[in-house]
């Protein structure tokens, strides 16, 4: 066929493929309209999953009657002017193909009125056909209806999935929304009934009232604050509690300047806080809202505008990880302090039946064995010396009690039972000595230098003439991490030392995956990463053992040691370290005070 121009109705259905993937798309569209319009207050109703009916009701500044019909045009918008306004759009919406491309799928009808106009406006379109602005009731904002989706595109309409399918996808944006926008109130009813009613949230408390609206109560339950802004990046939102993961990361929410986005930098920055504290194979649930200037942001980067590009996601990477592992650090027990060093409890080495001999195979806390029972004359002496002399132990005053209490006793050899002002706490003693133990190899670690290890014969390895290009660029960066690579020939390199902790490791699989790393993002933590999990196997199979007996004295400097150790509440593994019963859980057990 000759080269020729296409008709607009035609360009306005090839760019609905793009916009208009299925109703959820026609709502992001819309609201995303209302929020930029300034609207406090947005009604949602969908009938049938959104096939035969989608309203947009908002109260915002609205359309004057001389612009509604350019608002139904392709490229037409309020929102940028010029090139240095697209550079920095701070809007959600800026394409001006929203309105065309839904109008030219469906039956549209668009209400609005502004705050100078005596009346409201309305403006119709019926397989791209415009009518109108005829007068029309209404309070100041815009109501938009879109009838009998892809009614005109019968091959669009038959891949739409069931009603509840199709309305799942609408609810699930929306909670997007709702999390990214919690000062504007929304409803959304779905066949006439009520199924989100959300006020708007003013203050600290209504805003985590409604992400546990929306994401539950156990989040919330779990939900670490953040607030962190400086040198031009700002930080804010909530990171749940390692002990409360998924299966699967249906509850990482990222908003950037306003906008939700999926971005493969950020998620991967707040993977890696997560790293020391999480199952493998579990996600970490967050909420988190990124503000930095525009113009450091791509919004354009995708049709959709769900993905953005940033000009520094190295140092934005940084930025992050560190705010999340600085909030992490602090999940031990007694909060965000290290706990004071208390005074030393009474040893109770000189019992009866009890011998100091340690384990032969003793790995940082001693062990102790029980010695031969003594006789019955020896027990008998005991008891009664009890019993004329014994009275309780004199306990510290409250205020002084530190958040794990006071060391009562060992169950199974597995758990220290301690007693603190709230109760009764449970200690995994393996886990939690786990946990010290790798903190200490990972602090004394990073006081020192990298030290390389030169390699009997250096290992050759076969690269892309632009990974050995980035060789010779990132000579420094890999010194740093303990790597000395040569460039040997157009497209080989030769690794000639490795970091002397890794000197068995595969070099060259250690090298192809931080260039990767390289490549990517222009830095690399894989040295660090593989040296994290060698110092957690080293803590685990050092760490105190079940079925070891400690004392007394053993038991509280390890409940001390915790108190100080970063990240204390869960082991290397994700597993918890501790938990705790209320003396009013206690009462409601044992059916106390009915």
């Amino acid at each position: 066929m000759p080269i020729r121009q296409l008709p607009n109705h035609l360009i306005n259905q090839i760019a609905a493929g793009e916009v208009v993937e299925r109703p959820a798309s026609v709502v992001k569209e819309l609201l995303e309209n209302s929020l930029d319009a300034g609207a406090r207050s947005v009604q949602i109703d969908i009938v049938d999953g959104g096939r035969k009916l989608i309203r947009i009701r908002d109260d915002g500044a609205g359309i004057p009657r001389e612009e509604l019909p350019l608002a139904m045009s392709r490229h037409a918008t309020s929102k940028i002017a010029s090139l240095e306004d697209l550079e920095a759009v701070a809007s959600l919406g800026f394409r001006g193909e929203a309105l065309p491309s839904i109008g030219s799928v469906a039956r549209m009808s668009l209400v609005s009125r502004t705050a100078a106009d005596t009346s409201a406006w309305r403006i119709e379109t019926d397989d791209g056909a415009l009518q109108g602005p005829s007068p029309d009731a209404h309070p100041q904002g815009t109501t938009v209806e879109v009838h009998d989706l892809f009614y005109n595109t019968p091959a669009r309409r038959k891949f739409l999935r069931t009603d509840r399918t199709e309305f799942g996808h609408v609810e699930k944006w929306l909670h997007r929304l709702a999390l990214s926008r919690p000062d504007v109130a929304l409803t959304l009813t779905h066949n006439r009934r009520t199924v989100l009613d959300l006020p708007a949230a003013r203050d600290e408390a209504t805003r985590l009232a409604r992400v546990a609206s929306i994401l539950g109560e156990a989040f919330a339950a779990q939900a670490l604050r953040l607030d962190r802004d400086e040198h031009g990046l700002a930080l804010s939102g909530w990171i749940a509690m390692p002990a409360y993961n998924r299966a699967q990361a249906d509850q990482q929410f990222w908003f950037v300047n306003g906008r939700s986005i999926a971005d493969r930098t950020l998620a991967h920055a707040a993977r890696h806080a997560y790293r020391d504290v999480l199952f493998h194979g579990r996600h970490a649930a967050y909420v988190l809202y990124l503000a930095l200037d525009p113009g450091a942001v791509d919004a354009n980067a995708h049709p959709a505008k769900h993905e953005v590009r940033f000009r520094d996601g190295r140092r934005l990477h940084g930025f992050v990880s560190q705010t999340l592992e600085q909030a992490l650090r602090d999940t031990r027990p007694g909060g965000r302090a290290p706990a004071p060093r208390p005074a030393a409890m009474p040893a109770m080495t000189g019992q009866p039946g009890l011998s100091l001999a340690p384990a032969a195979d003793g790995a940082g806390v001693p062990a102790y064995r029980p010695a031969p029972s003594p006789s019955r004359q020896a027990v008998s002496d005991v008891l009664r010396h009890y019993e004329q002399s014994a009275s309780p132990a004199p306990r510290p005053a409250t205020d002084d009690v530190p958040p794990l209490g006071y060391a009562l006793a060992q169950l199974a050899g597995v758990y220290i039972l301690a007693e603190n002002r709230d109760g009764l706490v449970l200690v995994d003693m393996h886990a939690a000595h786990e946990r010290v133990m790798y903190e200490k190899l990972k602090r004394d670690l990073s006081d020192r230098e990298v030290v390389r290890q030169p390699l009997l014969v250096p290992v050759a390895v076969a690269v892309a003439e632009r990974e050995a290009r980035l060789v010779e660029e990132s000579g420094e960066v890999l010194e740093s991490l303990g790597l000395v690579v040569d460039r040997t020939g157009e497209t080989s390199v030769t690794v000639r030392e490795v970091p002397s902790l890794l000197r068995y490791a595969d070099a060259e699989s250690l090298l192809r995956d931080v260039l990767g790393d390289l490549a990517d993002s222009g830095g690399s933590r894989r040295v660090a990463d593989i040296a994290d999990d060698m110092l957690a196997t080293m803590a685990c199979h050092n760490a105190v053992r079940a079925n070891r007996i400690l004392t007394i004295d053993e038991m509280n400097a390890l409940l001390r040691e915790m108190e100080r150790t970063d990240r204390a509440d869960q082991c290397n593994h994700g597993r918890p370290t501790w938990t705790s019963v209320t003396l009013p859980e206690l009462d409601r057990l044992f059916l106390r005070g009915r």
